[in-house]
């Protein structure tokens, strides 16, 4: 059977893919964020997963906002990098996994999760960057990627305990494919931080402290906070991260920590990184 064997979780911020295409990881600014995941490099060319269910947030690319899915999942078989403005990244083209894909669309329906079926998308920074931060320039992407997509741009996103219950949902979905699959669940996004109004740069390292030690012993209690604490704490932007219980749901209640990193800033944003391994 398939298997969800690890989570991980981070940031997708658009200047981060910048610094790559553009040949600028190691300079002074950049190198020390890029550093806090060379062992995740390492990690995963060891794990060698089969699919990636990649948890993000379209940003006015594949969705306007005449249409915003609440959760929705791609079921092609390929997803061209999207152009957000300045042309596509050059990054390889995603290979998907239409078969789990549909399946994961079937039984989580099934149990109650309305999700939106994307059978044509382009998929933009918030998907290209982690692969980028984890696999680096690869000529082509050494690994299927399930894109899902989940609105955190339009008021109202769904409830952190929503996703969470939707992570669960997806482990069984996952757990009974029938076919030999080393799956991992990746929630992408955040940490604090806001992009205009009175607040824009606000950064809070102790709250984003506190939610990674939360996410990772403690997701049910974690998962009742309530939109208003997101927004007050981690900015109007902060909401991302309802996305990364999405992944903690998916997972089992243990887990061990494998890697953690935290860096401010990256353009005008806390990065925060994690990786997951499920316990029995």
């Amino acid at each position: 059977m398939a298997r969800i064997t690890a989570g991980v979780t981070t940031s997708h911020v658009p200047a981060i893919g910048a610094a790559i295409d553009n040949g600028k990881s190691q300079d002074s600014y950049w190198g020390p964020m890029f550093a806090g995941y060379e062992f995740s490099k390492r990690w995963i060319a060891q794990q060698k997963p089969d699919v990636i269910l990649l948890v993000y947030n379209d940003h006015a690319t594949a969705f306007s906002l005449d249409i915003v899915p609440t959760f929705a999942i791609g079921c092609a078989e390929q997803f061209a990098p999207a152009d957000e403005g300045w042309g596509p990244r050059p990054v390889p083209v995603v290979q998907g996994h239409a078969e789990l894909a549909c399946h994961i669309a079937q039984a989580v329906i099934q149990q109650d999760f309305d999700l939106t079926i994307v059978n044509r998308m382009d998929v933009d920074h918030g998907l290209t960057v982690p692969l980028s931060l984890m696999f680096g320039q690869a000529p082509a992407w050494p690994v299927r990627v399930i894109p899902f997509p989940v609105n955190v741009v339009l008021y109202p996103p769904p409830s952190g305990r929503r996703c969470y219950e939707l992570g669960k949902a997806i482990r069984q979905a996952v757990d009974s494919f029938d076919a030999e699959l080393n799956v991992q669940v990746w929630g992408t996004g955040g940490m604090s931080h806001q992009l205009q109004g009175a607040r824009a740069g606000l950064i809070n390292r102790a709250w984003d402290t506190r939610f990674i030690d939360r996410l990772i012993n403690e997701p049910d209690a974690l998962s009742h906070m309530p939109h208003i604490e997101y927004v007050r704490e981690a900015g109007s932007e902060g909401i991302e991260l309802v996305m990364w219980l999405i992944m903690r749901g998916a997972l089992n209640e243990k887990v061990r920590t494998v890697h953690r990193f935290y860096h401010v800033p990256a353009s005008n944003t806390a990065v925060g990184h994690l990786i997951l391994e499920n316990l029995p």
